[in-house]
């Protein structure tokens, strides 16, 4: 499959990422305060997620992520599922997102079709720290051989890549030697995909682990399947300096979907407003200004926040 981000940003300053599913899921009556989070919603309510990826569409988006974060066969197998119905759950998400697709993109007309790229499904692979389900995203403080990492991911990706998305979003990896067992599988069994990689911060210049964020952004630098190269699940404040540092030591195609600046309990699972929080349409013009190429959000984003983002990348 060739690189369809690179394809996508030939004509435009910038691609527009969706925004939160467990957040907008939980507006439709999902209740997401549990170990399968927003994946609770392939088995309860899977017509709400196709609703949740149309709104962010309609609002702009030129890629959804697939509602797979936290889906993995095992999780669903412990709540009595098979095997079989559990497998059928991941490829039922990469359904419910091109479901979503093909029904925005009909509602509009040709015209409005030649003016954007026909819109992307991005397979989300969260990393093992969402598995555990204890906040260890945010840390990166566990430590499996490679091939226990890629036997862990190895299924999804191949449920995903059969279900037909157009690429992997590799998300919120917090833990150097987990993101390369990854990007390795990726490169070995999936050659003809692409994905993006996003990690998890602890600030500017550190990933969760404590790795250096720039080590980890030139050891991918010539991975031609990395498609873009950014973080994800955090601050608002933080994208900023993130991107200026990611561009000095890459020409990759940068991503970015922060959180939209509430604070987060991992052992509660909830969150809390913060009112002083910053707004994407405060921000994006300058990340764009700093070089980055994909924009959206994540935690506690809506689709308004998908909105303003696409007016500011497309006017």
């Amino acid at each position: 499959m060739s690189d369809l981000i690179s394809k996508d940003l030939e004509n435009k300053k910038g691609l527009v990422v969706d925004g939160a599913m467990a957040t907008e899921l939980e507006k439709h009556g999902v209740k997401t305060d549990n170990d399968l989070w927003s994946a609770t919603a392939l088995i309860e309510n899977p017509e709400a997620i196709t609703a949740v990826h149309k709104s962010y569409f309609q609002n702009g988006a030129d890629i959804a992520i697939t509602n797979t974060y936290q889906a993995n066969v095992k999780k669903f197998m412990e709540l009595g599922l098979s095997e079989e119905e559990s497998k059928n759950l991941i490829v039922k998400a990469v359904e419910l997102a091109k479901k979503a697709r093909s029904e925005y993109f009909a509602t509009l007309s040709k015209t409005e079709q030649s003016k954007r790229p026909y819109p992307l499904v991005a397979g989300s692979v969260g990393p093992y720290g969402a598995f555990l389900a204890d906040g260890s995203e945010y840390r990166g403080d566990y430590d499996l051989t490679e091939a226990q990492y890629q036997a862990f991911h190895r299924q999804r990706m191949e449920l995903l890549d059969y279900a037909g998305v157009d690429l992997f979003a590799f998300e919120t990896q917090p833990n150097f030697n987990e993101a390369k067992a990854l990007v390795d599988l990726l490169t070995v069994e999936f050659p003809e995909q692409h994905a993006w990689l996003t990690f998890s911060v602890k600030d500017s210049e550190t990933l969760c682990d404590g790795t250096s964020l720039y080590e980890a952004i030139h050891y991918f630098d010539n991975i031609e399947q990395i498609s873009a190269i950014g973080v994800n699940c955090t601050t608002l404040e933080n994208i900023g300096d993130i991107v200026k540092n990611i561009r000095s030591v890459t020409d990759k195609k940068i991503i970015v979907y922060p959180n939209n600046g509430d604070i987060y309990d991992p052992v509660t699972k909830t969150w809390q407003k913060n009112p002083q929080a910053d707004t994407f349409s405060d921000l994006v013009p300058t990340w764009l200004s700093a070089g980055a190429d994909l924009i959206g959000g994540c935690c506690r984003t809506t689709p308004d926040d998908i909105k303003q983002i696409s007016r500011i990348v497309n006017q």
